[in-house]
């Protein structure tokens, strides 16, 4: 495989800091952000920087053991590592459980809109930032370093959704070898249950002549057998339960191994992890179609409820579960595109992962929702919403409680249903573990990959742990609120703002235009630059002016376990200005306003890996300033911003 030119040109203080050139020594052969000033001298006209494309020249300011930053070995690995990363636990495990909480068809619409508007736009961004980069989650904000905490930040939420997103991969190794039983172990119920338990695998309605609410065995082998769910946390969250924390160690195991060997085996596991789950969701959404009230279900998730589309909640919801389903606003879309090649048709891959996306989400909803459908008629209870429990246990009530019905050879089915889910998982906690282990290489490179994929692995498989107890649960709805879905959103806001107005759209679409030779479509441009921020902006203020504490099924948290919810949010948020700050600190200018301005501006490094591509790239930039005419209102550079 070949390899590109060392990446991230970086000198003492960028490698010792993060931040950039030191002003107090002499300046570096390629031109500085200082160069493109547009300072006039006697004559009127700016100096041209005197470009140095030849590599040894540009060479002097790599680390000298840097170490080169691999590649994709085929395009098609990147795709398919999308597909697998993307098309993951977030659209079969979360979407579902997501619609459910919010009213069915009433949240589909805005999750339609939002993914159109705000979804698409941010995910064409990230890929398009870190191709044309070949920079991490971190080093992306040399960009703006001010921003940097924004990618702090981010590896912060994606930390804490990797750890409890294993924890749903152990369940699913748990469900996987209970898979082999005859019968199903959920498939029926037992008398240490409850007296109100009916069989799974039951397909006619026996609760007609009850007044008594049904559960099914389904339902109670998840919450008894799986998770011992305890009834609240005022006793503590309990103590992990042996069989969870054994079955944790499979998921966690097979992402060491697949980080130890890098990017590339990433890329020859995404063929299975990406086309295996499909053939699987066929078969259970034929299975699902034909169960008697299926319909039913089915079209609650269709149907709009028009009642409820404005309400703030839902479409807090529709971001969140789009940031889950795309994977955007997490770092990991920018690590994945920043090992691309430098010229690869980024556009082309947005248009089908998130085709991909959108599909494998409704797919599901449907598979859910029509199990869903077909149990409100076995239980006889015509409230759709209160059949099954809500939250993350939904997928793992619905999906069993269908295979359940099989007729033949459930049990091959129920273990290809979980193999799936665990292959999803997979695919989706190899991207998220890539991302941290992307920023820890690209910091400290001397480090080898297989001890920070083991520690990596150790941290989270201890961490973990936590989610296996009987309060697991509530913990992994409670930290998915305020350290992942909260933080995500408030520096998602931040992030637009940094690309599209300190760097600009206008200078992402030349880059763009640089890179691969096409211009960039005003629905892009008008995205990128009003309608994705400002939505963004006003789903956030009106989800903090409407405020309601967090909940987990009827169960009201403690003030202490409030304020420690408040802390895991403030913890991934106040990055930015803390960071914002050091950075500021660490600048060499005598006055602070020249410190404060150029931690907006791109460090002299930013641009493409390749020495000489950096250079042409820098010169190209220089040569567009010179255009720009002096003395341009405000409301005239807003408008070049975007549209020239």
């Amino acid at each position: 495989m070949a390899r590109s030119n060392p990446a991230y040109i970086h000198d003492g203080d960028l490698h010792d800091l993060g931040l950039g050139h030191n002003y107090r020594e002499k300046p570096p052969p390629t031109p500085t952000a200082d160069s493109f000033s547009k300072q006039p001298i006697q004559n009127g006209t700016t100096p041209a920087p005197h470009f140095h494309t030849s590599t040894p020249n540009t060479m002097s300011l790599s680390k000298p053991n840097k170490v080169l930053r691999d590649k994709w070995g085929k395009d098609i690995e990147f795709l398919l590592s999308c597909i697998a990363l993307s098309v993951g636990l977030g659209n079969v495990w979360r979407f579902p459980f997501t619609a459910l909480e919010n009213g069915g068809g009433a949240f589909v619409i805005p999750y339609l809109i939002v993914l159109l508007l705000v979804g698409r736009p941010i995910y064409y961004l990230e890929m398009l930032i870190g191709q044309f980069s070949s920079r991490g989650a971190i080093e992306v904000y040399d960009a703006a370093p001010a921003m940097r905490g924004i990618g702090y930040g981010q590896i912060y939420s994606t930390f804490i959704v990797m750890t409890y997103y294993a924890s749903i991969m152990g369940i699913t190794v748990r469900y996987l070898i209970a898979s082999f039983g005859n019968p199903l172990p959920w498939g029926e119920c037992r008398d240490s249950w409850n007296a109100t338990c009916i069989d799974s695998s039951l397909t006619v309605n026996v609760a007609e002549n009850t007044m008594e609410k049904k559960i099914s065995s389904a339902e109670l082998f998840f919450e008894v057998e799986v998770l011992n769910e305890a009834s609240s946390l005022d006793d503590g969250i309990g103590t992990p339960g042996w069989k969870l924390v054994v079955c944790l160690l499979v998921p966690w195991t097979c992402i060491c191994l697949i980080l130890i060997k890098g990017i590339k085996s990433s890329g020859k596991a995404s063929y299975f992890l990406a086309i295996f789950p499909y053939i699987v969701m066929l078969v259970l959404l034929i299975r699902a179609c034909t169960l008697e009230g299926a319909s039913k279900g089915m079209l609650y998730f269709i149907k709009p409820q028009w009642d409820r589309i404005l309400e703030a909640k839902v479409w807090y919801a529709a971001v969140t579960q789009v940031f889950f389903s795309l994977t955007v606003c997490f770092g990991n879309v920018l690590m994945y595109s920043s090992y691309n090649r430098f010229t690869n048709n980024v556009y082309r891959d947005v248009t089908i992962v998130s085709v991909l996306d959108t599909c494998t989400s409704l797919l599901a909803g449907l598979i859910v929702f029509g199990v869903v459908g077909h149990l409100s008629h076995v239980l006889n209870y015509p409230e759709i919403d209160k059949v099954v429990r809500g939250g993350p246990g939904l997928a793992f009530i619905t999906y069993p409680d269908a295979i359940a019905k099989f007729k033949f050879w459930p049990q091959f089915f129920a273990f290809a249903f979980f193999l799936m889910l665990f292959v999803l998982g997979i695919g989706s906690n190899v991207g998220m573990a890539t991302t941290i282990m992307t920023v820890v290489r690209d910091r400290f490179p001397h480090l080898k990959a297989w001890r920070v994929a083991i520690v990596i692995a150790i941290i989270g498989y201890g961490v973990g742990i936590i989610y296996t107890t009987p309060g697991g649960q509530y913990l992994l709805d409670f930290l998915d609120f305020y350290g992942a879905s909260f933080v995500a959103l408030v520096l998602a806001v931040f992030e637009m703002f940094t690309f599209a107005w300190i760097y600009g759209v206008g200078r992402i679409c030349r880059d763009i235009e640089f890179m691969l030779g096409i211009k960039t479509g005003l629905y892009w441009r008008i995205c990128w630059g009003f309608i994705t921020p400002v939505m963004l902006a006003a789903i956030l203020f009106y989800h903090i002016a409407t405020y309601k504490p967090f909940t987990f099924n009827g169960y009201v948290f403690t003030n202490g376990m409030y304020a420690f919810g408040w802390c895991v949010f403030a913890f991934g948020v106040l990055q930015l200005p803390g960071w914002a700050v050091y950075a500021v600190l660490k600048r060499k200018e005598p006055s602070w306003k020249d410190r404060i301005l150029h931690c907006f501006k791109p460090l002299h490094h930013w641009g493409p890996e390749d020495p000489e591509l950096n250079a042409k790239y820098h010169e190209s930039v220089y040569k567009y300033d010179q255009t720009l005419p002096v003395g341009r209102s405000v409301w005239r550079k807003m408008l070049d911003n975007v549209f020239h």
